[in-house]
């Protein structure tokens, strides 16, 4: 194995269901664009509220990816 370069962005997926849902969201949109992906952080998590309850989750993502040689 050779050494790589390896650049992160900063990501923000949004859904109406679970923070998990606006994981996947914004890593399988940035999959049609980004190759080589490799790992994520999530660094923040947020929401809004309507009537009381949970109505929209977002969460903010770095996603790892190798660039290509």
């Amino acid at each position: 194995m050779g050494d790589h370069v390896y650049k992160m962005v900063e990501l923000v997926g949004s859904s109406r269901e679970s923070i998990e849902d606006a994981i996947n969201q914004a890593i399988a949109r940035a999959s049609n664009t980004i190759r080589h992906m490799g790992w994520f952080e999530v660094v923040e998590t947020r929401g809004h509220i309507e009537d009381g309850r949970v109505a929209h989750y977002q969460v903010t993502v770095r996603v790892g990816f190798r660039l290509e040689e």
